[in-house]
């Protein structure tokens, strides 16, 4: 006899539950699909990928991108400060309903955690300052969700980011995995209050 999955298991309780109370099943609802603007974030000390994208109907649009290279003659606080400023630029531009930042990834160098950590503040701070909702993306659930592989290349990133945005970014992967992580957060997310 062939084991079953714990998806099927629970669907044959539910099923069984409702059966023997005479109750049809309730249907579940994941949710509103996201409509609106959001601000990704690739975010670094000295390079960090910024792309705001509208999203509505199914249909993603590039409103605006930028690289931000901070030269090594400054300092860290410097630096932080030039991302702060930066975010605000664009949240001062437009009307950004949710920023989505991509999450810090597995480091085994504790001063390059502190340091990818307090960039991913300045990045977040100004957001939260204005109460505009904050959403996090692991590297592996952007690329699944864009590429539909975990373990795709930037490259693959990239590629797969200009076609569904018909739009070059002449290998600037900071900006194409800032609009990754965009789209990730518009493919994925889903409004609960609904």
């Amino acid at each position: 006899m062939a084991q079953k999955s714990n998806r099927k298991l629970w669907a044959d309780y539910v099923q069984k539950k409702a059966t023997n109370s005479g109750q049809t099943p309730k249907s579940v609802s994941l949710g509103a699909f996201f409509e609106g603007t959001i601000l990704g974030i690739d975010p670094s000390l000295r390079g960090s990928g910024f792309a705001l994208i509208e999203y509505k109907k199914g249909n993603a649009c590039l409103l605006d991108k930028a690289t931000l290279k901070i030269s090594n003659r400054y300092s860290m606080i410097d630096c932080l400060g030039k991302i702060g400023s930066q975010v605000e630029a664009f949240l001062n531009g437009t009307k950004v309903n949710h920023l989505a930042i991509e999450q810090t990834i597995y480091v085994q160098n504790f001063q390059t955690a502190q340091i990818l950590g307090a960039a991913r503040g300045a990045a977040i701070a100004p957001a939260a300052m204005r109460a505009i909702p904050v959403f996090e993306y692991a590297p592996l659930r952007v690329k699944q969700a864009i590429v539909g592989k975990g373990r795709a290349s930037k490259e693959q990133v990239a590629k797969t980011v200009e076609n569904l945005l018909s739009v070059e970014f002449n290998e600037a992967y900071d900006e194409s995995d800032a609009a990754a992580v965009a789209l990730c957060h518009a493919f994925t997310w889903r409004d609960s209050d609904e």
